[in-house]
């Protein structure tokens, strides 16, 4: 599943013909790259690719002012088609992400057990700060958002939060055993 091209159709759809930077700008005005892994700088590649199997077509070719020459794309009846399906294969799919911490955690045989308390105690403070980051986030945004937007911020709060409890639970078993 190519989140990068289901962002890029979807922002075709919904906003009409527009060049790369436009949809980075959509990109960035969304901040996906909070709950996503759209990389902005990759949609020029995705563009690309996508004009090449057909999914989107060149509609024109801009230049105002001093920026250099943009390519305008527009989402194609096939394109259509695509989103549709990637967007159908995202809301059926449910997708465990690998997290390194299973893996380092796996291999910490050779730390005491006070070095992997404080490594995990280090994790769960990270986890903490990107609680309230995200938090602050949501509350700049929340005047801005539409629809279900405000689901989505819950969603990734709501990930973040199981995983600070997972935290607290591996640390109290860790300091239970010390």
């Amino acid at each position: 599943m190519s989140t990068s091209r289901l962002f890029a159709l979807s922002a075709l759809a919904r906003g009409g013909p527009m060049h790369g930077y436009q949809i980075r700008q959509a990109a960035q005005l969304d901040r996906t790259e909070l709950w996503t892994d759209v990389k902005p700088g990759s949609l020029y590649s995705v563009l690309h690719r996508m004009a090449g199997d057909g999914l989107v077509e060149v509609v024109r070719s801009e230049k105002v002012g001093n920026p250099p020459e943009r390519t305008v794309y527009a989402i194609t009846e096939r394109g259509r088609q695509e989103l549709a399906a990637l967007r159908d294969a995202a809301l059926r799919r449910v997708r465990l992400l690998p997290d390194l911490v299973d893996l380092a955690l796996q291999y910490t045989s050779d730390l005491s057990g006070a070095e992997l308390v404080e490594a995990v105690a280090a994790r769960r403070e990270a986890v903490a700060g990107q609680i309230t980051l995200f938090e602050a986030e949501f509350e700049a945004a929340k005047p801005d958002l539409t629809g279900l937007e405000p689901w989505i911020f819950e969603h990734c709060l709501a990930r973040l939060r199981a995983d600070l409890a997972w935290h607290d639970d591996l640390l109290n078993s860790l300091e239970r055993n010390e």
